[in-house]
């Protein structure tokens, strides 16, 4: 560490050598000066950490020395000695040289010595401060570059995105946003063996996700919900077309043995991935029922898992309006009544009465969309809502934005449709 350096700038010998006697002893470099011409030309040649000057000397004063350091060097702590009888000056010297301390003739050495430290402390204080504020400034600013090209960097390094997504939540949030479109089209080609059914997933998965909300659930809650609502009907793909038809034939029947281990099967599917887990779970009790007649194992009440719960009323609110329950179609007034019916049995009361507040309610959007014709598609616009054929098979999902060669497909695709348009909702922005 530099030791400092105090320039003490006296016209009196005498006091010049007392202020270096006070000083040496305690390790600092000490230099003098006669006037304030001398110690403006040594300041010049070399840098000084405290200038101490007397008021009263011949020619240019204390208070024009230390004035003139301040405006030229103004990380030099400027101090400024002085008698009683120049109090009115002194007052002026400290406003124009903003000198931090003023000390009276005669001085204390000790009185004298303290004030030095102290002076040398804030300074390098505010040394440390701007160096901080310096290095806070250069982050920053690497910061900024780094968040301009890290949608290029996570292009380029799609194999390290495991291990950079946890410092970087633009990958995060991309890698999610990828996990749960490979979802949906999952969901999709599970639902293809009968296209009467299809889009029966997603939209469970999306009622599933509002109960959730309106029950208390917390994000990563409301997330593995809405995985199991999308892949529910995973471990049904081993069973046979003329098996499912018998169960919605059975109606509240006797149920197949084969049947009854689907939702076991649909847990198993999908243990392998860490990020499905939580999902697996509810997805392997959703059969459950309340009063604790469901299967696979035979669960009762809240010892059924709350996402399990949600997931019941939901799939069977969906279920009944497509004739997934039962060979005929219910309106949704009709559908409510059958879930109504079933409050305390096969459901949970107060998932029950969410469902209501929830269907009450509406659809609540987070943001403000519009539903707009395939002509009046553009370039920069983002979908609001999954984009799905009339039929229910997934296009494209929410939040992506569209460029030209988008659009032409999307009205490429729309030419070949016979009568039913495209849904197309955007965001309100981009429409307008």
């Amino acid at each position: 560490m530099a030791v400092p350096r105090i320039l003490c700038v006296d016209d009196e010998p005498n006091i010049q050598a007392a202020l270096v006697r006070a000083f040496r002893p305690e390790g600092y470099r000490v230099a003098t000066a006669a006037s304030g011409e001398a110690a403006l030309a040594q300041l010049e040649a070399e840098s000084v950490d405290i200038v101490i000057s007397d008021m009263r000397m011949p020619g240019m004063n204390g208070a024009a020395l230390l004035e003139q350091v301040r405006a030229r060097w103004p990380d030099t702590v400027r101090l400024l000695l002085t008698g009683y009888a120049d109090i009115d000056a002194t007052i002026g010297a400290i406003n124009r040289g903003e000198i931090q301390r003023y000390i009276a003739k005669p001085w204390d050495d000790r009185e004298l010595l303290l004030i030095v430290r102290e002076a040398l402390e804030r300074k390098a204080l505010e040394q440390h401060k701007r160096r901080l504020e310096a290095l806070m400034r250069r982050q920053n600013a690497e910061l900024k570059t780094l968040n301009a090209t890290l949608e290029e960097k996570v292009a380029e390094r799609t194999s390290e995105l495991e291990k950079a997504a946890a410092a970087l939540g633009d990958g995060n949030e991309r890698l999610r946003a990828n996990f749960l479109t490979s979802l949906k089209v999952l969901s999709t080609l599970i639902e293809m063996r009968e296209a009467e059914f299809a889009g029966h997933s997603r939209r469970v998965a999306e009622l599933a996700r509002r109960i959730g909300e309106r029950v208390g659930l917390d994000a990563a809650g409301a997330h593995d919900l809405f995985i199991a609502g999308l892949l529910h009907d995973i471990g049904k793909i081993g069973l046979s077309d003329a098996m499912l038809r018998s169960v919605r034939d059975a109606g509240d029947g006797e149920l197949p043995r084969a049947f009854l281990d689907y939702p076991r099967r649909s847990e198993q599917v999908m243990m392998p991935l860490d990020a499905m887990r939580g999902a697996a779970s509810t997805v392997r009790s959703h059969r459950e029922r309340f009063d604790g007649r469901g299967f696979p194992d035979g669960l009762y009440g809240t010892d059924i898992p709350l996402g399990a719960r949600i997931l019941a009323v939901a799939k069977d609110y969906d279920g009944a309006q497509i004739g997934v329950l039962s060979r005929h179609r219910m309106p949704p007034d009709a559908a409510r009544g059958r879930i109504a019916a079933g409050r305390g049995t096969l459901y949970d009361p107060d998932v029950v009465d969410a469902l209501m507040a929830v269907l009450d309610a509406g659809e609540a959007r987070t943001s403000p969309d519009v539903r707009i014709d395939h002509g009046a598609l553009a370039p920069g616009m983002v979908l609001s809502r999954d984009l799905v054929t009339p039929d229910g098979i997934l296009l494209l999902t929410a939040n992506r934005s569209l460029d030209e060669g988008l659009v032409q497909r999307i009205r490429d695709y729309h030419a070949t449709l016979d009568a039913k348009p495209l849904t197309i909702y955007v965001h309100v922005a981009e429409a307008a």
